[in-house]
């Protein structure tokens, strides 16, 4: 199953996570126990003291007793040195053991009762050794005789074995208490190692199986780069050959239909002159000049190779330069004058625009100048915000405000059905002298 990216990182956040916790487990377990030890080695310092101190009162004891027993029997004074040193001793180590169990409070009752039996047993070797020491030996061995020594002292090692035993038995449960910790940390450290060790296992087979993966997948890239490079080199020249076949052919289709409309214009000629009437002749005329903008488009489509757009300048230029040879074979001497800014528009445009401007001018032609020389201006220029502006203006007699003065009106029909094709309208304005034609259209480029 391949490993997505999202998968390994969160498997190794979720490792490293795990690892991490069971680090720190090892880490306060270990702590933790540290801790307990040092309070075990302090608990074990001060039993082992407490031990060593009723040992020590019951072996000064034992002494202070043995010494009184020689004084008493033998009445050599020598005997008292060791029982005043062993009485010192003794008091010591009952101040000692009062102190290391100070704060039990199972203890207390003990050393309570414990003090009191040695200083009663003290007051009674201390009558003995002074009925000895005056002379009393009698009541001194009566005293002595009475075994309220033996009791006292039977009571003492009773207290002070019992002092032994409790602090055995607490030394014990400490040693089983810190190899159960130990055994504890043991574990944990083994339990946290193994998880660690998955954990680093885990992560780097994940790792190794992701960098896997993403080396396969690179070379994949690779061969799928380098036969998708050939795909697009063969597709583009595919697509080449298309277009240039394209291309050709609808050059050719221009071509074809320019042809076509050059005969159309021949026939439409040969119809004018075989004419008998000048009305249809006139009519005629006019179709043929329509008929002659919309083939000079077609013609520059294909003389040019970009069957999308046509050059503004060169095709009205030629247009107008077809137009006047024209007018002035039929008689009118009127002088025609251009100027057309560079200009690329798209060729359904560019047929309105040559349709309204041989409309325009032969009219211009025909009507403003009926008995006298005179000038026709087509003016084409760039205006602000991506607009142009088409003027065809002369020095005529003007329209007399109306429409059309002259004609039948189709002309003015059909200028505006190519206007509005563009999103355009006519403007006729009155001159002194003359006529001016204004078309203002959108100069979007090709």
């Amino acid at each position: 199953m391949p490993i997505s990216t999202r998968f390994a990182v969160n498997f190794t956040i979720i490792a490293l996570a795990i690892g991490f916790l069971s680090l720190l487990g090892i880490i306060g377990t270990t702590i933790w126990l540290g801790e307990r030890t040092q309070v075990y080695f302090d608990e074990t310092l001060r039993l082992r003291d407490t031990r060593t101190a009723a040992v020590e009162l019951r072996s000064a004891v034992q002494n202070a007793e043995s010494s009184q027993r020689g004084y008493l029997i033998g009445g050599n004074e020598i005997y008292l040195a060791p029982y005043d040193n062993a009485k010192s001793q003794a008091k010591a180590r009952l101040a000692r053991l009062q102190e290391l169990l100070a704060t039990s409070a199972s203890a207390a009752p003990i050393l309570s009762r414990l003090s009191d039996l040695l200083s009663e047993k003290f007051d009674e070797m201390d009558r003995i050794n002074v009925l000895k020491n005056d002379q009393h030996d009698v009541d001194a061995r009566a005293t002595f005789d009475t075994n309220r020594g033996k009791a006292l002292m039977d009571q003492v090692n009773l207290f002070l074995s019992s002092i032994i035993r409790m602090t055995d038995a607490r030394t014990t449960a400490s040693v089983a208490e810190q190899r159960a910790n130990a055994l504890w940390l043991r574990w944990v450290s083994i339990i946290g190692g193994l998880v660690i060790v998955l954990v680093v296992a885990g992560t780097t087979i994940t790792l190794l199986r992701y960098s896997s993966e993403i080396a396969r997948a690179r070379d994949q890239v690779q061969v799928l780069n380098t036969t998708l490079e050939q795909r697009v080199k063969d597709r583009t020249v595919d697509l080449s050959r298309a277009r240039d076949k394209a291309e050709v052919l609808l050059a050719e289709v221009n071509h074809r239909v320019a042809n076509s409309l050059s005969m159309v214009t021949s026939m439409v000629r040969m119809q004018s002159n075989a004419a008998g009437e000048q009305t249809t002749k006139d009519a005629l005329a006019e179709v043929e000049s329509r008929i002659h903008a919309i083939a000079s488009v077609h013609r520059r489509l294909y003389s040019s190779g970009d069957a999308e757009s046509v050059d503004l300048n060169e095709y009205l230029s030629t247009l107008l330069a077809n137009i006047e040879a024209s007018m002035r074979d039929e008689g009118h001497d009127a002088a025609l004058r251009h100027d057309i800014e560079p200009l690329r528009l798209k060729t359904d445009a560019c047929v309105s625009l040559g349709v309204i401007v041989a409309e325009w001018v032969t009219n211009a032609y025909k009507y403003a100048y009926p008995s006298r020389h005179g000038e026709i201006r087509v003016i084409l220029k760039r205006l602000s915000a991506g607009q142009a502006e088409l003027l065809v203006e002369d020095d005529g007699v003007g329209r007399g405000g109306e429409p059309a003065t002259k004609g039948t009106g189709l002309g003015t029909r059909i200028v505006a059905a190519m206007a509005r094709t563009i999103g355009a309208e006519v403007q006729y304005l009155q001159r002194d002298p003359g006529t001016a034609a204004r078309l203002e259209f959108a100069a979007t480029p090709a």
